[in-house]
């Protein structure tokens, strides 16, 4: 055999295209090339490969050797082809030769065989980045498909299900097992890690309408702007949101944790769900992502979880606009000029900002420096536009005085039981949050009483609100009737819907 023909995967945002990885052996002077818009690492992997290859116990086949990375028009990055590279010379040198198919001689075995690997120069293979997305891809491309990664790796892409996940640790090994002379280990899933210990709403005393307004965010998956002084409660409250939050399922742990891994993080993530808070001097490239080479930004890795903004106002004008179109589409999309990358970021959206630049507008115990003008242009830096993607606005009042001889509030895990059930009932009937309700579904899915319908009518057209924000207070009311356990939804709970559009 002079032409071999393997499989492996590139990257493009979260997914993982396949690429055929051809390899020619011909007469003529000693060459190595790789051709199909591969870059500087890929090319060094010629070096590897012929060292892997001599100190692995085989002979490096003099002649013109031409490596093709189809399709030719994707960008190949990364040391993850070394391993199919170097396979491919050892069958086009007639060094390894692969026995026939059961299926019959036309049936070639390497059909549905999937290969990614960095080699070392001894041949020891070393782990590649991203497996979980090279999993994930691969088992939505191929029913039955298989996949030989390096052992590290292939602990984490075990995780998919349906995939068969090979762990080899060196070329030899792969070799050996391609001839059918040792297979290789199939690889076991690398266990979750323990969840961190979160922080329990019991540690917030008093403002009972924040915590109300938290439990119908985490209900729902609703966003939530936080407004109020400073020492009010705002960070205290977000960073407890995420304790009460259902755990994710399988299929949204393996996204998050594919996402986490692009970023160059190591492991699982379990079933927490993903908690971002980037500072406020944060682009909107570090937001929503981007580079040269395009790569997630905060709003992807707080897919499945939960991206809080604290003094949303100071974030800049262009990062917070940047914002609109992944919160109602639930991705985000970068170009650059040789390709166009898409990220998946369908996260909650949590904010906190004080009344005012000096924070103590309207306190009882403090005097506000700040002139209305003032006032009026911080609280301009938020545009109307991104307000009224926010489903849940909640003015916090300031700290009693004595908020330290107030009882302890309810615990997370008390919280979370409602919020668990509230959960699943809202999965039973449209499968998924109440958040992510749109067009038809809501007519489907929120019956109200006349009464009802009457007063959201009124309201909506006295606050002289819009069509989208008509529609969140909706889904609020409809998540506030979940958690009373309510098929149609009451006047009530219209009525508390509303009083979070009225800040």
């Amino acid at each position: 055999m002079t032409l071999a023909v393997l499989t492996s995967r590139a990257l493009a945002g979260v997914d993982a295209p396949a690429v055929r990885v051809e390899t020619h052996l011909a007469a003529g002077l000693p060459t190595f090339t790789v051709v199909g818009l591969a870059d500087v690492e890929v090319r060094e992997s010629r070096e590897r490969v012929r060292a892997a290859i001599l100190n692995s116990g085989y002979d490096f086949p003099a002649g013109r050797i031409t490596v093709n990375l189809s399709p030719a028009d994707l960008r190949k990055e990364s040391g993850r082809f070394d391993l199919p590279m170097a396979l491919g010379v050892l069958l086009a040198s007639g060094q390894v030769s692969v026995p026939p198919a059961p299926g019959g001689p036309g049936d070639d075995p390497l059909t549905h065989v999937v290969l990614a690997g960095e080699l070392s120069l001894t041949g020891t293979l070393v782990p590649v980045a991203a497996p979980l997305a090279i999993a994930l891809g691969t088992a939505r491309d191929h029913a039955h498909a298989e996949l030989i990664l390096p052992a590290v790796s292939a602990a984490q892409a075990a995780h998919v299900p349906g995939l068969r996940v090979w762990a080899a640790h060196t070329l030899t090994e792969v070799v050996s097992h391609v001839t059918g002379a040792a297979p290789l280990a199939v690889a076991r899933p690398a266990p979750w890690p323990e969840p961190l210990p979160l922080p329990c709403l019991s540690d917030v005393r008093g403002q009972g309408g924040a915590r109300r307004a938290l439990e119908l965010a985490a209900a729902g998956g609703h966003s939530l702007l936080m407004v109020g002084p400073p020492g009010a409660g705002k960070s205290m409250l977000a960073q407890r949101l995420p304790g009460i939050l259902p755990p994710l399922a399988a299929e949204h742990a393996l996204e998050a944790a594919a996402i986490a891994s692009l970023t160059g993080e190591p492991g699982c993530m379990g079933t927490q769900p993903p908690f971002r808070a980037p500072h406020h001097t944060a682009s909107a490239a570090a937001l929503v992502g981007g580079g040269a080479r395009p790569r997630p930004g905060e709003i992807s890795r707080a897919h499945h979880g939960v991206l809080f903004l604290d003094e949303l106002p100071e974030f800049s004008r262009r990062a917070l606009e940047a914002l609109r179109e992944p919160l109602e589409t639930g991705q985000i999309s970068i170009s650059r000029a040789m390709q166009t990358v898409r990220y998946p970021a369908r996260f909650q959206f949590v904010a906190a900002m004080n009344p005012c630049p000096c924070g103590w507008r309207g306190h009882p115990r403090h005097a506000c420096r700040c002139s209305a003008e003032q006032a009026s242009r911080y609280r301009a830096k938020v545009s109307g536009p991104m307000l009224d993607r926010i489903d849940l606005h909640v003015m916090l009042p300031p700290a009693q005085a004595d908020w330290m001889s107030l009882p302890p509030g309810e615990p997370s895990a008390a919280i979370r039981e409602r919020v668990v059930a509230c959960r699943e009932r809202q999965v039973a009937r449209q499968g998924e949050p109440n958040a992510a309700l749109v067009g038809h579904q809501l007519e489907a899915c929120c019956p109200m009483a006349e009464q009802a319908r009457e007063l959201l009518r009124v309201a909506m057209s006295r606050l002289h609100a819009s069509a989208r924000a008509t529609h969140r207070a909706l889904r609020v009311a409809r998540t506030a009737a979940d958690l009373d356990g309510d098929e149609i939804i009451a006047e009530r709970h219209i009525a508390e819907a509303v009083q979070y559009r009225l800040s």
